[in-house]
């Protein structure tokens, strides 16, 4: 081929090693060029493109580093062509994958998490093309560690978790993508080699198809793709969200005045605020008068309004002419709070002036609660491993609720340590602080950002004991404020995703008194002290299990007589013993066992036993081996059962049957010799 540019170039003959970009202008929106102030000229070198010149190949995929995740990706999925693309795609995304697991990211349904989950689901497609139906990307992780790990000691160190974390994303969608592979099979079979817009949502939606996903696929078959019929369903979609969300009155409004000034750091209570708005139903009004809810709007204020999921304050406004009572306060914008609540007393009216006043109550326990998430996300840090990171929060007045990355459930001795260590923190009684620094010099300072929060140029930082955060809420004045720590639950939310809840001070002491109360409760019951309930309840444990044990020896004993008793009411049909009878007091392994010893001493029969208990029916049916030809057991069971409400199955030789009716068991039981007459 000739020179890039030239008639005869082909876009074989060079490979782009380094490029360089020279920055001299601006185009602006008419398309009028101005100079820079500083002209530049930007370099992108490849450094896998530089690997391939000096180890002598032509393709990035051809460098040692990516023929050893080729391999793998080979051996794991059974693939022989080592030149296959979709084996080039699953050691490239093994890279993308790690790396960003590395990095903090897990695998959801937004931002950053989901870009992760698209790439694994990806490489799983093409695993799935390949032939490889059961999990195999997470396999390719060791060999991956192996050729990278040594210039990045992190993946090596979170190898184990990275693993689990891919095996669990291709097991959840495993579930869907075989079901999902079969509707889009059908769909692309379409003569216009049109994918329709639903089609393409029911595969997003139902079976967790990503959309780039599909259009793989479509475009693999050169079938186009309805990305206006999809926005269309995807939008319909939230309207029904939409129409079923309830939100709070107060983020609707419009509001032009200014911005509230927050004095809930430092006071509870502020003598003299005014009411610059008042709001009804979305809607700005002059007054509100008693019995009317409303959003009351101050120009400063003691009360703190949701945020950073810490829950707003509650309490009254208190004016000349009645009182405002103060449910919840919400941001009407960034910096204007509202006072959403219901005015008890009197009238009130823009311009008058109040006495803002926080239940002081429910800030208390709402800071402790605040200020023990600070805590105890520092101890799961240290209990779990420092891929913990914080995925939501809510924090009132009665416990907080801590989302988190982490793989698996907690233990009950990991649980313990967070208890541990946040108590701990909380008896060093260390005073905190807070303080205004820039950005950037407060992540310097070690505080913790959290991914996704979008942070100002200036921000809070909080030290509580040993953690140092970023967070604009309310919080004690020292650790030992928060009084007592305790762990209420711990479970999962989503895929890689638990949630963990706890309460403080006297919340804390109140549920660990519920607890010795129910603990009392149940040694009153057994006739032991606490400290002996444990013994107690394993001794009732084994005494249990030695009854039933009795018990189902008794059953036997008494299903071995009967049988021997019944086996007197077998007729003789065309050569052969018929017996259907019920066996009082019997289970299922009584009428088993029952079931054996009489076909030794029939010989040759057909045989259905029954039983009723609780008023259900059990039925067994049993056939001997040299009738099965012509009598089948889950045959004649479903015959009887289907007479007692019921169905059943199994093999040619034994079958089970369930029913519901017992009334009608006699006439069922009488119908057997027809039946198998019949057969025979």
């Amino acid at each position: 081929g000739g020179p890039p540019g030239s008639k005869d170039a082909d876009g074989d003959r060079y490979i782009e090693i380094w490029n360089l970009v020279f920055m001299q202008f601006n185009r602006d929106d008419k398309g009028v060029l101005h100079p820079l102030p500083r002209p530049s000229v930007d370099t992108g070198m490849g450094l896998e493109r530089i690997a391939a010149v000096l180890q002598h190949v032509h393709s990035n995929y051809e460098i040692d580093l990516f023929q050893a995740l080729i391999k793998a990706a080979a051996r794991e999925t059974g693939a022989k062509d080592l030149d296959s693309n979709s084996l080039k795609v699953i050691a490239d995304h093994i890279r993308a994958c790690a790396f960003l697991i590395v990095d903090g990211v897990i695998p959801g349904n937004e931002g950053r998490g989901y870009v992760l989950r698209r790439i694994i689901r990806r490489a799983i497609r093409h695993g799935y093309k390949l032939g490889q139906t059961r999990p195999f990307f997470h396999k390719v992780v060791p060999d991956l560690s192996k050729a990278m790990g040594e210039a990045y000691p992190e993946l090596p160190g979170m190898q184990d978790r990275v693993m689990q974390i891919l095996k669990q994303e291709e097991e959840r969608f495993a579930e869907t993508l075989e079901h999902g592979m079969k509707v889009l099979e059908h769909a692309l079979t379409r003569e216009d080699k049109m994918l329709d817009g639903e089609t393409v949502f029911q595969l997003y939606d139902t079976y967790g198809f990503p959309v780039d996903l599909t259009a793989d696929i479509a475009r693999e078959r050169n079938v186009r793709m309805d990305y206006a019929g999809f926005e269309a369903a995807m939008e319909r979609q939230r309207e029904r969200a939409r129409a079923a969300s309830k939100f709070q009155m107060g983020a609707s409004v419009d509001y032009q005045g200014a911005k509230t000034e927050f004095q809930g750091y430092d006071t509870l209570a502020v003598d003299d605020a005014r009411v610059i708005a008042i709001y009804r139903d979305g809607s700005a009004v002059p007054s509100v008068n008693a019995g009317e809810a409303a959003v009351v709007v101050l120009d400063r204020t003691p009360f703190y309004a949701e945020s950073g999921g810490q829950t707003g304050d509650a309490g009254e406004l208190v004016a000349g002419g009645g009182t405002f009572v103060v449910a919840d306060t919400l941001k009407i914008q960034s910096d204007v709070f509202g006072h959403h609540g219901k005015l008890e007393t009197g009238a009130l009216a823009v311009g008058d002036r109040v006495a803002a006043r926080v239940d002081a109550v429910r800030r208390a326990r709402t800071m402790r609660n605040h200020s023990a998430t600070h805590l105890m996300h520092k101890a799961l840090r240290e209990v779990l491993g420092p891929h913990v990171q914080q995925k939501g929060s809510l924090v009132d007045a009665d416990k907080t609720r801590f989302d988190f990355s982490h793989h698996s459930p907690m233990s009950e001795d990991e649980l313990r340590r967070v208890e541990a260590i946040v108590n701990a923190e909380i008896l060093a009684n260390a005073a905190t602080a807070a303080r205004i620094m820039k950005f950037d010099d407060a992540v310097k300072h070690g505080a913790m950002a959290l991914f996704g929060e979008k942070y100002g140029d200036e921000v809070r930082v909080l030290d509580i004991g040993s953690s140092r955060e970023l967070c604009g809420g309310t919080h004690v004045k020292r650790t030992g404020d928060i009084g007592f720590f305790k762990v209420l639950s711990e479970g999962g939310v989503a895929a890689g995703i638990r949630r963990i809840e706890a309460t403080t001070g006297d919340r804390a002491l109140a549920h660990v008194q519920a607890q010795e109360q129910k603990l009392a409760g149940a040694a009153a019951a057994l006739r032991t002290s606490p400290q002996e309930v444990s013994q107690k309840i394993t001794q009732i444990i084994d005494n249990v299990r030695n009854l039933e044990k009795e018990l189902a020896r008794l059953k036997s004993k008494l299903a071995s007589s009967q049988g021997d008793d019944i086996a007197g009411l077998a007729v003789d049909v065309k050569g052969i013993r018929v017996l259907a009878a019920a066996m009082d007091g019997a289970d299922s392994k009584a009428l088993r066992e029952a079931m054996d010893k009489l076909k030794d001493k029939l010989k040759r029969a057909a045989i259905v036993l029954a039983t009723v208990e609780g008023g259900k029916v059990t039925l067994i049916a049993g056939v001997t081996a040299d009738l099965t030809g012509r009598v089948k057991a889950g045959e004649l069971v479903n015959h009887v059962a289907q007479q007692v409400g019921g169905k059943g199955g199994g093999r040619p030789d034994m079958a089970q049957a369930g029913g519901t009716d017992p009334s009608k068991l006699p006439a069922a039981l009488a119908s057997v010799k027809a039946w198998v007459e019949q057969k025979l």
